[in-house]
């Protein structure tokens, strides 16, 4: 790191950040002098029922607030935000419907499609309408197996307006990742595509689109657009997009509902046995994405917002919210390096697009490929890039601006689906360092803490949040008590959210992640939980156990997967090939492991489980936290200097 920034906002410019505008409605309010983001910072955290109000009216939310903006409790899973607020979030996205581009979206294979922002209420009256003759009602669930597409943003918006419940999962996730999500949350609807284009190939999913609901009984209906094959040939199991769509529907009228009422179903890791299933507000994730999209990244109506995601993943759903600040949000299906790494910045090109989200990964490989945009594609619409999924390397900074475009915000982020946001991201009045990000988000106590629970400074030590907000999670589905929800995040330390990753904070009030504290895989900013790939070695008899981890290796995380063979097996060429074959094929791509090796034995706990955080530690050359607590700890030096893992 060094002290000479990467980019300075230049805050004498013609159009300043809405965050000045928003610093300076503050200050009126409060009467303070407010003269940096450290000191609306710490108002925004000290004075919450001033902030979140203000919050509320500034970025544009539609609905009744009510008159308490918050009920305090010292157990903040029991805070309440505008507990006497009616509003449906999908007023929000869909104001000011005129003529205007809401969505663009481009295929790999190069099919566009744009909707203005009157189509796109159509659209979701028509579907509204569908569901609610199909039965759904407020509180019911409605899955999405789905590419990232403008008919899945039109088909969470309409189970919205309803009451109902949106969750999805992307269309290349095998039947076994899908069914052990909405198998928790009995979707009585599926909206689903026949398949999807990836890496220049189209790959039909009829077959696990019907496995699934052969698996996930309270399926009643399977609503599927054609984007692999024909829509007449569909399977009397599932109806047609299209002839699903009511004709003649309604003007849309939204069911009023609470702040706290549940919007969407996410899902975790798995990291331990199935994912557990996160319940999220409307109300509280719609606020805290606006907060973080408008005041935090300076997105304003017109702007072009892209993010590279797929719907597995919560940048999904945080892209979507940019609908409500009425920017135009650019949706991307397929992969994007193909058929080379010029492909979004086509697209961005094209697109004109101000807002280019992508993760650290894609930075990593644009630099490893020499890629300068600069040089070949025209960015001048670009004012910010996001990058998410791991931390970013200081190579990573320096290569956005030394090589993509020298006068943009450099937004790195982190967050989680934990809280459908941001702990810590960008802050366009502040400058932008070397592989730090910049801020804590405005509302949030954002610490690092050590083991004694004592924040620290310029040292390691794990991000938490030591106050209440709206994007916590309203609680686990079938969890009696909320037991695993604060034991999840509640456990280390009393009644301060421990989120799971270590950081430090810097000299300059920013932050460097150094990656996640617990168990979960983290490949190329996807997270996935270790129970995943555990369930696909149970089938192969060949395999008597194994311990997944990450390695972090060349500025990412990889999936070493250690294997113990059965008697009489051996970890040969045809075994590891089955092993990565029924991964692939159950799970997804992004499970298979890019080491597969033999060990004798696996450490475990005194009660008997995998011992993994200790395993990880050994094989990232770190000190094992906890050696007191496994059965066999002699077992850890079979996977210390392992030769195999230097390469």
């Amino acid at each position: 790191m060094t002290a000479q920034p990467l980019w300075q906002p230049d805050l004498s410019a013609r159009r300043k950040p809405l965050l000045s505008d928003f610093m300076a409605e503050a200050a009126m309010v409060s009467g303070l002098a407010l003269k940096n983001f450290a000191d609306l910072h710490a108002w925004s955290v000290t004075q919450p029922l001033v902030f979140w109000p203000l919050a509320w009216e500034f970025c544009g939310l539609v609905g009744d607030k009510g008159s308490v903006p918050l009920q305090a409790h010292p157990d903040p899973t029991k805070v309440r935000f505008f507990p006497e607020a009616r509003l449906n979030v999908v007023d929000s996205f869909l104001k000011n419907a005129d003529s205007r581009e809401a969505i663009v979206f481009t295929g790999e294979a190069g099919h566009r499609m744009v909707w203005s922002r009157a189509e796109l209420k159509r659209e979701v009256e028509r579907l509204a309408a569908a569901l609610r003759d199909a039965g759904i009602a407020p509180g019911d669930h409605v899955a999405g197996y789905v590419p990232n597409m403008p008919q899945t943003v039109a088909a969470m918006l309409a189970t919205a307006s309803l009451g109902a419940v949106w969750s999805s999962c992307a269309p290349e996730s095998g039947p076994d990742v899908v069914v052990d999500r909405f198998s928790q949350i009995e979707p009585k609807l599926m909206f689903a595509a026949d398949g999807y284009v990836y890496n220049g190939k189209t790959f039909e999913t009829r077959a696990a689109i019907s496995e699934v609901a052969a698996r996930v009984p309270s399926i009643q209906n399977i609503v599927v657009w054609p984007y692999a094959g024909d829509a007449g040939n569909l399977p009397k199991s599932m109806t047609a997009y299209e002839t699903f769509k009511q004709k003649d529907a309604p003007t849309l009228d939204c069911r009023p509902m609470g702040f706290r009422d549940p919007l969407y179903v996410m899902f975790s890791s798995g990291t331990t046995g199935k994912p557990k299933c996160i319940e999220h507000s409307g109300g509280g994730t719609l606020l805290k994405m606006v907060v973080e999209q408008q005041l935090h990244c300076d997105l304003r109506p017109g702007d072009r917002m892209f993010y590279y995601t797929t719907c597995n993943w919560m940048m999904w759903n945080w892209q979507v919210a940019a609908l409500a600040s009425e920017a135009v949000i650019v949706l991307f299906d397929g992969n994007p390096m193909y058929p080379g790494i010029h492909r979004l910045f086509d697209l961005a090109e094209a697109e004109k697009v101000t807002h280019f989200g992508i993760s650290a990964k894609y930075i990593d490989a644009s630099l490893k490929r020499r890629n300068r945009p600069a040089d070949s594609h025209d960015l001048s619409a670009l004012r910010v890039v996001l990058s998410t999924g791991s931390p970013l390397s200081p190579e990573g900074f320096a290569h956005v601006y030394a090589d993509w475009k020298e006068d943009v915000q450099l937004s790195s982020i982190c967050g989680g689906t934990d809280i459908l946001g941001c702990f810590v991201g960008g802050c366009p009045l502040l400058p932008v360092h070397h592989g730090e990000i910049q801020a804590p988000m405005l509302g949030l106590d954002v610490a690092t803490l050590n083991d004694q629970g004592e924040s620290v400074k310029g040292v390691a030590g794990e991000l938490v949040c030591r106050n209440a907000h709206p994007s916590m999670p309203t609680r686990f589905l079938n969890d009696p008590g909320n037991t695993r929800y604060r034991a999840s995040y509640f456990a280390t330390y009393p009644n301060i959210w421990r989120q799971g990753d270590y950081m430090i904070r810097t000299e300059h009030g920013g932050y460097v992640v150094l990656g996640r504290s617990d168990a979960t895989l983290n490949p190329g900013g996807v997270r996935i939980g270790t129970a995943e790939i555990y369930r696909q070695l149970d089938k192969i008899d060949d395999v008597a156990d194994a311990v997944v981890v990450g390695q972090s290796f060349d500025n990412d995380v990889r999936v070493v997967l250690f294997v113990v063979p059965a008697e009489g097996a051996v970890l040969d060429d045809t075994l590891a090939a089955r092993i990565r074959t029924e991964i692939r094929k159950q799970a997804s791509p992004r499970h298979v492991p890019a080491k597969i090796i033999a060990v004798a034995d696996i450490p475990r706990t005194k009660s008997g489980k995998t011992a993994e955080l200790a395993v990880r530690d050994v094989v990232n050359n770190q000190p094992v936290r906890n050696l007191s607590g496994l059965a066999n700890p002699e077992a850890l030096e079979l996977f210390a200097d392992l030769p195999e893992l230097q390469i």
